[in-house]
């Protein structure tokens, strides 16, 4: 994953599906120890099945335990994925969506990271976009809730 212009993580992750549209991958939780949020905490041993999309501006990330048990989802608002040889290549645009398993708590998050990068004056139709995708994630997590969008159940 990218941040601007710099590479934020890499990590193996195993294909799971690509139809074309839609590149699904799953990876164990990357970075080195726990990352506690407040509102989940990600650990040695959890999974995160992941979707990207190379028309849409952002990847959902599906977060479950070791054992299975479904956190909720992480997403990010990206530019579209773009898949070259085995890489699969995001630019995170800063703003994010933490949806819980239960759908009870949809959090907007890093909005002042977004507006303190710049992105709307130095490419104000991306800045746009970014924002739609934050919009229609939440639209979409308070009212289907993310599983139908990734096609899993909870």
């Amino acid at each position: 994953m990218v941040k601007a212009g710099r590479t934020k993580i890499r990590y193996p992750a195993e294909p799971v599906r690509d139809d074309g549209t839609r590149i699904t991958v799953r990876a164990p939780w990357a970075a080195p120890g726990v990352r506690d949020f407040g509102f989940v905490r990600f650990e040695p041993g959890d999974v995160f099945t992941e979707h990207y999309w190379r028309d849409r501006w952002f990847a959902v990330k599906e977060v479950r335990t070791g054992g299975g048990v479904l956190k909720g989802w992480y997403c990010d608002v990206t530019r579209p994925a773009v898949l070259r040889g085995d890489e699969l290549l995001v630019e995170d645009l800063d703003l994010d969506l933490w949806v819980s398993a239960d759908g009870s708590s949809v959090l907007r998050l890093d909005e002042d990271e977004f507006a303190e990068s710049g992105l709307a004056d130095r490419d104000p139709v991306a800045a746009r976009a970014a924002v739609r995708a934050l919009d229609e994630l939440e639209h979409l997590a308070r009212t289907e809730g993310l599983a139908g969008l990734v096609g899993e159940r909870p």
